[in-house]
Order: structure tokens, then sequence, then C-alpha cells
């Protein structure tokens, strides 16, 4: 995944701490991030930029 820099771990410390507020809020995270990975991947939408 080619996300800008700055992006990824912006998306990561968002993620963190929603899941030290409310724990049971992981595997909605993790399948939302498979979902979305597994989508770019398929159509091959690499080259986004936001």
């Amino acid at each position: 995944m080619n996300l800008p820099l700055i992006l990824t771990p912006l998306i990561s410390l968002v993620a963190g701490i929603l899941i030290l507020i409310m724990p049971r809020l992981l595997s909605m995270i993790v399948a939302v991030y498979l979902i979305v990975v597994g989508l770019i991947g398929l159509f091959g939408m690499v080259d986004i930029r936001f």
C-alpha cells in the first residue's frame, strides 16, 4: 500500500486510541482494514492521491 508518509501513522494513531477506548472495536477495525487492503489489491488503486 502506497499511502503518503504522514497518513499511515495518523491512521495507526487513531486506530490505537479507539482500541484503547473501546477494546471490542478491535475486530471491526481489523475487518475494515483487511477489506480496504483487499479492494485496493484487487482493483489496483495504489496510485490514489489524497
